[in-house]
């Protein structure tokens, strides 16, 4: 029966039977952790050849006969961004390999714009206004670089395509303070959305106000699958080419949850325009990146075909959990009508949304059971969810025994505060 069914005695009763097995839980002292979207130790072990694929020095010359051990190529290391280049289906000329991390990339990206401009002529975004649009629910890391770089942050409701078209078409067409978009189109954090076709030739062809709007495509986790009919994503490069806005995107994704998150490697993707003007750029802050730990990818790959077999196996790992999680939710949730989510075809996350107002509580119930998860509000710009219905959920770094402890702990924390709201109603 579902809880909004229920006479108010019912409810009471619910409650009472749900709060001796949140106490239960609560007695127990847990120390579980569903927070971040982080690799588990069995997926890093996954990489441990990573460590001894370059030997000695006579292992640290590449192809070309460069030797990794010394400064220079700027722009990563001729065999590395042949590898990596199909991750995001572009060219080795329209990539860069930079270090581990896509988030910094982003950042050092977004702060050249505010300092010396887009390289498309007009003045650097610290001399204007910025407005910045918002996929809701997103990435909180994405929100907080474009929050304190001083941008207002709009938000844009996402729906099974991505996010709303006509909401981004008629504001990029008016306000010329609007200069780009968050995106993470494939399996998004955190809803686990694929942005359609529709979506992907309309962001590229969308006429805009501002001549230096940009697209930031984060394609984090587009190589992370798990099933056997995997989502496909349309190529957003070819797609801005094919409309006269070559310039319009850059394309983004990392090893961090493939090798390392902490010694994988960052790329950045875009027009071979823009890649030359981030490359004058960058002359100015680096000689070159870690082309040791470049040559390591390559060395322990060897193929782009070994890398997408090597992902199968972190499918192994993960796909049970995501299972525990979503089977606890559809037994003990669905019946109840407290809750929806969707079932994500690849990623890291699940995005389950309560009743409008139990988030916040859900957050804090599970956090005095022992169990930390995402901070209620984070999926959204500046921490304020309006429905405070959203929580991010990631399966990924808990042991399978305690990730079905932290699944029931969460469950019984949903039920405990929706029945309190329906009962304060």
């Amino acid at each position: 029966m579902k809880l909004t069914e229920m006479s108010a005695e019912e409810l009471a009763s619910f409650k009472a039977e749900v709060q001796k097995k949140y106490d239960d839980f609560k007695a127990q002292g847990l120390s579980l952790n569903m927070a971040r979207g982080k690799p588990s130790a069995e997926q890093l072990d996954l990489t441990e050849g990573l460590l001894t694929a370059v030997k000695s020095s006579e292992d640290c010359f590449a192809e070309d006969g460069t030797d990794c051990r010394n400064y220079g190529g700027l722009d990563g290391l001729p065999e590395a961004k042949a590898l990596f280049a199909p991750m995001l289906g572009v060219t080795p000329d329209e990539l860069i390999i930079c270090g581990n991390s896509s988030l910094n990339i982003m950042y050092d990206t977004i702060a050249k714009f505010m300092l010396f401009g887009t390289g498309d002529g007009e003045k650097p975004w610290k001399d204007t206004k910025v407005k910045w649009l918002c996929p809701v629910p997103g990435y909180d890391r994405h929100f907080l670089i474009t929050e304190k770089m001083g941008f207002e942050l709009v938000n844009i409701p996402m729906d099974k395509n991505g996010p709303d078209m006509d909401m981004v078409e008629k504001l990029v067409a008016e306000d010329d303070t609007i200069k780009g978009i968050w995106c993470v189109p494939m399996y998004a954090n955190p809803t686990g959305t694929t942005y359609s076709d529709e979506v992907v030739k309309r962001l590229a062809a969308m006429t805009t106000k501002a001549k230096d709007f940009k697209i930031f495509w984060d394609n984090a986790y587009c190589i992370h699958h798990l099933s056997d009919t995997p989502d496909t994503l349309l190529n957003i490069l070819d797609e801005c080419e094919k409309a006269g806005n070559p310039d319009r995107v850059y394309m983004l994704a990392s090893t961090s949850k493939v090798t390392f998150p902490g010694a994988g490697v960052a790329m950045i993707a875009s027009s071979e325009k823009n890649i030359k003007y981030l490359k004058s750029m960058m002359t100015v802050q680096t000689i070159g990146y870690d082309k040791i730990n470049q040559l390591r990818h390559v060395k322990f790959f060897g193929t782009y075909e070994n890398l997408m077999e090597h992902m199968k196996k972190h499918r192994a790992i993960i796909e049970p959990k995501f299972k525990i999680v979503l089977d606890t939710l559809e037994k003990e949730i669905a019946p109840l009508g407290i809750g929806s989510w969707e079932k994500p075809n690849g990623g890291y996350f699940i995005s389950f949304n309560a009743l409008n107002g139990c988030a916040k509580r859900i957050c804090q119930l599970c956090k005095e059971a022992g169990v930390v998860l995402t901070g209620a509000g984070a999926t959204y710009p500046y921490g304020k969810d309006p429905d405070d219905s959203n929580i991010r959920i990631a399966p990924t770094f808990p042991p399978e025994n305690e990730l079905k402890v932290a699944a029931d702990v969460f469950a019984t924390a949903v039920k405990l505060a929706s029945a309190e709201k329906l009962l304060a109603e």
